[in-house]
């Protein structure tokens, strides 16, 4: 089995963000960042993939050069090869971002042959755009199915649960597909001290590719005003209740 990760670097969730003065990007001199939660869950799926099954993972990023701290997180954890396309920080819309990871793809297999799966995470957790995977899966000519919580590999069928309303919703994909994963599929393991310090050895693959952008254009980006809400505590013994009544009747239920 050959499976390929696509992940991004991103805010660590629950961090404050902060736009710059001009409205066109995000204050990052004291964000820590991590890996896309979506895509947590899609290299652990991989690896699992990759153990049940034999093979490898290569994971791969389109970002600045700083994200190969979390391409190294990944090989921490159980990847195998490690690919970074950098950019310069300039744009990069959901069709510029899979237009290069399309020939990203492409220059892989042809070096070592066609990835049997390809594993995007659901949405990324900053721009949450649903859409690279899909064009990515477009332009290979690969089926594709988003929402995915559960996987079953066979010999040239992948079979993918997707959750709805009354249960799940089962898809059959003939291999090669790509797959996009998400949260809680599994629940991806912490790295162990061996796993780190061969992290800092494996070798990481830098490939010079750019695309044009797409129809999509960034205005300004807008941080809503945050709203502060108040815990009142009541009482602590029977002494409240009173004052429980008296809110009851202020919301309506007595």
């Amino acid at each position: 089995m050959r499976v390929l990760c696509c992940i991004k670097r991103v805010p660590a969730p629950g961090a404050k963000i902060n736009v710059t003065a001009d409205g066109q990007g995000v204050e990052t001199a004291h964000l820590g960042f991590t890996t896309s939660p979506h895509e947590e869950c899609a290299v652990e799926e991989a690896v699992q993939i990759a153990e049940a099954q034999g093979g490898e993972v290569t994971v791969l990023t389109v970002g600045r050069p700083e994200a190969e701290e979390q391409l190294r997180y990944a090989a921490s954890v159980g990847c195998h090869k490690l690919v970074l396309v950098p950019t310069d920080g300039s744009a990069l819309d959901p069709q510029r971002t899979a237009a290069i990871i399309t020939e990203a793809v492409q220059s892989l297999e042809a070096e070592g042959g066609m990835f049997d799966l390809i594993l995007f995470g659901n949405e990324s957790a900053d721009s949450g755009g649903f859409q690279v995977g899909v064009r990515v899966a477009h332009a290979l000519g690969r089926p594709i199915v988003n929402g995915i919580k559960g996987i079953d590999v066979g010999d040239d069928v992948v079979t993918a649960r997707r959750e709805v309303d009354a249960g799940y919703e089962v898809y059959q994909l003939p291999r090669p597909a790509v797959l996009g994963i998400k949260e809680g599929i599994n629940l991806p393991r912490y790295p162990t001290m061996k796993g780190r310090l061969a992290s800092k050895k494996a070798e990481m693959a830098a490939m010079d590719l750019d695309a044009e952008l797409g129809g999509q254009s960034m205005v300004k980006l807008h941080r809503p005003t945050e709203t502060v809400k108040e815990t009142v505590i009541l009482g602590t013994s029977e002494d409240a209740a009173p004052a429980v009544v008296d809110l009851f009747e202020e919301i309506g239920v007595l």
